[in-house]
């Protein structure tokens, strides 16, 4: 499940001033070759590999001779000035590096210090899979606080992945009837239940395959990993410097697998379970068991500002309101439109994110107290908001493509039956609503791939890995196994806290270690435990 998935289906995983830049310095550098290393994933993809393999720096060769284009941004994309923006050719498919080509999109701004302070382009990627990272250079414009050193030595940029956005979107439903509430109960109360989610998942596949058959089976997150090594060489760049967060940390193992050798600085917040054993089914079976957690540590914080939000001075007691709010909408969704799909929309991101507690506990608590209009506003659908519907549906396309087609899911229903009715046992908060998010990989229309071996390679350097102890949509598993993977690798751990998204909070302990290792590519000696960063306030 994405960051916000639900609320695009009904999107590891993830996401998240104006200062007059310094001349940019793109620099006249030819791309380095591709990994000479062909990934060993056991399953005889070795050929295909070294085809891609050539493709990719065939593709990197030619991006480095044409660069980027920058101009002003479209109006439309809602990108400030002084950012840029412009384009990377990419082929689609890279075992044909002169076939079929499409255009990503690529914005940045310029380091804000001295031409001498300059160290390249730091490039992010907030997650999803299908999110867009063109807001990154707007931290410059917003002067935060969190990334003003880093801003002052690094270009940054941002991407549409492919598919994303502007970069050869693509869809797989009418984005105003994917929107349209209420949606059913994802909580089945029969057999029939089941058949009805299992027939619209199918129908979901299908239309994936009929709005967007030719991008489906090239919609993985080896390809996209191809893509930022071009927009690397585009970029002028010998080496990435790189920043992911959730399905982004997932997106740089690949990366950092693949061309090793071509990394200088990386680090990875909220992580993805790198286990081929993980991507992709069972991760999203561990991210409910996760979300549950992380919904009882926020009723916890609620019954302890009860104050505030007269909900119950109790874990118990919040739930119970929960419980009778989830009835009240499955018997007549609320202002005829929210029913419990639609709350599980609203209430996931206070799992999702600490800054998101206080206003989700806000909206429940004037809904108890009989304004049922604030909870109906938060939580439907706008048909009106026609861009945003279209991207929410570009979204959740992407999402589905990329895990569908990444790995090999379970063809026969009852292992997901299985799987869902006993995790919902202890679980329910999120297991059935998760498990119709992703249905649509057991009927797959393209072929599904073996993940790769995420691993060391020659010339990987130290690796920033941070995570937070009770993260909802990366489990905290995923970052001790990409470190044990990932040999001379850094793990900055936050405990006692959840919030998915570590790098952009506040914690002098965290952020001080980032700008380091961004400005110097110094790691402390050991693995790092950070207190928790400030519990938000009601």
């Amino acid at each position: 499940m994405s960051t916000s998935s639900i609320r695009r289906r009904t999107t590891a995983f993830g996401t998240a001033g104006a200062l007059v830049t310094a001349t940019l310095i793109a620099g006249a550098v030819s791309a380095p070759a591709a990994s000479a290393t062909t990934p060993a994933d056991g399953h005889g993809h070795a050929r295909g590999w070294d085809r891609e393999a050539r493709g990719a720096a065939v593709a990197a060769a030619r991006a480095a001779r044409a660069g980027i284009d920058w101009a002003d941004c479209a109006a439309d994309w809602n990108l400030p000035k002084p950012i840029q923006c412009g384009y990377v050719t990419v082929p689609l498919d890279y075992a044909e590096p002169y076939g079929k080509q499409i255009r990503l999109a690529v914005d940045r701004i310029g380091n804000t210090g001295s031409a001498g302070e300059r160290q390249g382009a730091l490039v992010y990627n907030p997650g999803g899979p299908g999110a867009s990272g063109l807001r990154f250079p707007a931290r410059v414009t917003n002067k935060s606080a969190v990334w003003a050193k880093t801003a002052k030595a690094y270009d940054f940029v941002g991407f549409d992945p492919r598919g994303v956005g502007h970069s050869a979107p693509i869809s797989c439903a009418d984005p105003q009837e994917f929107v349209k509430a209420p949606k059913a109960d994802p909580v089945p109360g029969s057999e029939a239940d089941k058949r009805a989610q299992r027939a619209l998942a199918r129908e979901y596949a299908e239309g994936c395959l009929e709005r967007s058959g030719e991008m489906l089976p090239h919609m993985t997150t080896p390809n996209t990993a191809r893509d930022l090594d071009v927009i690397r060489a585009a970029l002028g760049e010998k080496k990435l410097n790189y920043l992911g967060v959730s399905y982004g940390t997932y997106l740089g193992a690949v990366y950092g697998t693949l061309f090793p050798g071509h990394v200088r600085r990386m680090v990875v917040d909220s992580v993805v379970n790198p286990s081929r054993d993980k991507i992709w089914y069972q991760a999203n079976l561990d991210q409910d068991v996760a979300f549950e957690g992380r919904w009882k540590d926020w009723q916890d914080w609620v019954a302890a500002n009860d104050a505030a939000y007269h909900l119950g001075d109790t874990r118990a007691e919040v739930q119970d309101q929960w419980l009778k709010l989830r009835a009240t909408a499955a018997k007549e969704p609320l202002g005829g439109v929210v029913g419990p799909a639609e709350l599980i929309s609203f209430f996931q991101s206070a799992p999702y994110y600490d800054s998101a507690w206080a206003s989700t506990a806000e909206i429940f608590s004037k809904y108890v107290a009989g304004d049922t209009q604030a909870l109906v506003d938060a939580a439907a659908p706008d048909l009106s908001d026609t861009a945003g519907n279209a991207s929410a549906e570009n979204g959740n396309a992407v999402y589905t493509a990329v895990e569908c087609t990444d790995a090999k899911w379970p063809t026969d229903w009852k292992t997901w039956d299985r799987d869902n009715t006993r995790l919902h046992r202890d679980h329910p908060f999120m297991t059935w609503a998760n498990a119709w998010m992703n249905l649509p990989c057991a009927t797959w229309p393209v072929k599904q791939q073996t993940p790769l071996n995420v691993k060391t390679g020659k010339g990987l350097p130290s690796v920033l890995i941070v995570q937070s102890e009770r993260d909802a949509a990366t489990p905290y598993e995923g970052a001790v196994e990409l470190h044990r993977r990932f040999e001379g690798s850094r793990l900055i751990t936050e405990r006692d806290a959840g919030s998915h998204g570590v790098t952009g909070l506040v914690n002098p302990c965290v952020n001080d270690r980032v700008d380091t290792y961004l400005l110097t590519g110094k790691v402390d000696a050991r693995d790092v435990t950070c207190a928790p960063h400030a519990t938000p306030k009601p």
